[in-house]
C-alpha cells in the first residue's frame, strides 16, 4: 500500500508555481493576484481562507482578503464582486462558501466573471470542462487528477466508482475521468444516496473516489484487493482521547480499507492540500491568459 501524499505533492506544485512567478518577475511580467471574499465568521471558512493567503505569500502572489460581516446584504456582496470583476490587477478571485442563508449562492457564483473564476464553479467553465475545452477546473477534481498523474496511476480502461454526485466534486470528477485525457479514459459509475447494492458496485471498482460526507462510510469489506482509493471527505468526529475533543475522519475507514488498497489518500494530508495548490495553479493560468490580451 502506497500513501498518495497530498501534502508533499502540493508542496512540489507550489515550488513549481513559485519558480514560474520568479521567472515572470525576471521578465517584468505581471505578478499573479488572487483575491478572496469571506462573508461571516464560519470557523472552517476562516481557516481555509487564511491558508490560501499564506500559500499566496509562499509562491510570491499578491493577495487580497475582503472580509464582510454575516449581515452583509446580497446586493452589497454583488457590488463587491463587480469591483473585482472590473479590477485589472485582480487575476482571479473566490467567494468562500458556504454563504449566509439569506444570500443566493447560485446568484453569487453566476456573478463572478468566468475569466476570473479560479474556483471553476461558473456554468461557463463547467460547460467548457464538459465539452473538453480549455477551462478552469474546480480545484478539488483538478487536484485529484494531478495526484493520479504524478503517482503514475493508470486510469485508462479502469472501472472508476465515484460515491457522491455534488457539483463541486462528484459530477465533474465523473466527466473528467471518462474523457480522452492522460488521466481519463475510465469507465465511470456514479453512486449516490439512492444507489442500490452499492457494495456490489464498489467491489468491482479499480478506483474509488469517496465524496459523500459520511465519516468512515466505505469499509474494507466493500473493496477488492489492489483498489485505488481517493478519500475526499473530512469530518470532525467527537473523540475525548484527543486534546481538542475531536479527530478528523474521511469518508473511508482507513484502517480496514488500507489493508486492501494499492494506493490510498490519508485524511488529513491527502486531497485537502491539493485543492489549495490547484487554486494557485488556476490563478497563475488566469494571469498567463492575460499576457497576450
Amino acid at each position: 500500500m502506497i500513501l498518495l501524499d497530498g501534502k508533499t505533492t502540493s508542496n512540489q506544485i507550489k515550488e513549481e508555481i513559485a519558480q514560474a512567478v520568479q521567472q515572470r518577475k525576471t521578465e517584468s511580467k505581471k505578478i499573479p493576484h488572487l483575491a478572496a471574499v469571506l462573508v461571516g465568521n464560519d470557523g472552517a471558512s476562516m481557516t481555509y481562507v487564511n491558508s490560501k493567503v499564506k500559500s499566496c505569500e509562499r509562491v510570491g502572489f499578491k493577495s487580497t482578503l475582503i472580509r464582510l460581516d454575516a449581515e452583509t446584504s446580497e446586493e452589497t456582496l454583488l457590488q463587491e464582486i463587480e469591483k473585482l470583476n472590473t479590477d485589472d490587477d485582480i487575476d482571479g478571485f473566490i467567494v468562500q462558501l458556504p454563504l449566509p442563508t439569506h444570500i443566493d449562492e447560485q446568484k453569487i457564483i453566476m456573478a463572478v466573471h468566468p475569466d476570473k473564476d479560479v474556483d471553476g464553479f461558473h456554468p461557463i467553465n463547467v460547460g467548457r470542462m464538459t465539452l473538453d475545452l480549455p477551462a478552469f477546473l474546480s480545484a478539488t477534481p483538478f487536484g485529484i487528477l494531478e495526484l493520479l498523474e504524478r503517482y503514475n496511476i493508470e486510469t485508462s480502461g479502469k472501472h472508476a466508482v465515484i460515491i457522491g454526485r455534488s457539483h463541486i466534486v462528484g459530477r465533474p470528477m465523473s466527466i473528467l475521468l471518462s474523457q480522452k485525457r492522460p488521466v481519463g479514459n475510465a469507465t465511470v459509475t456514479v453512486a449516490h444516496s439512492r444507489t442500490k447494492n452499492l457494495k456490489e458496485i464498489t467491489l468491482q471498482a479499480d478506483i474509488i473516489i469517496a465524496a459523500l460526507g459520511i465519516p468512515e462510510f466505505l469499509t474494507g469489506d466493500m473493496v477488492k484487493d489492489g483498489v485505488v482509493i481517493i478519500d475526499v471527505g473530512i469530518t470532525r468526529v467527537e473523540d475525548s482521547s484527543k486534546p481538542r475533543g475531536y479527530r478528523l475522519a474521511g469518508d473511508v475507514h482507513f484502517e480496514s480499507v488500507s489493508k486492501k488498497a494499492s494506493y490510498i489518500t490519508p485524511v488529513p494530508g491527502g486531497v485537502g492540500p491539493m485543492t489549495i495548490a490547484m487554486l494557485l495553479k488556476n490563478t497563475l493560468l488566469a494571469c498567463q491568459n492575460k499576457d497576450n490580451t
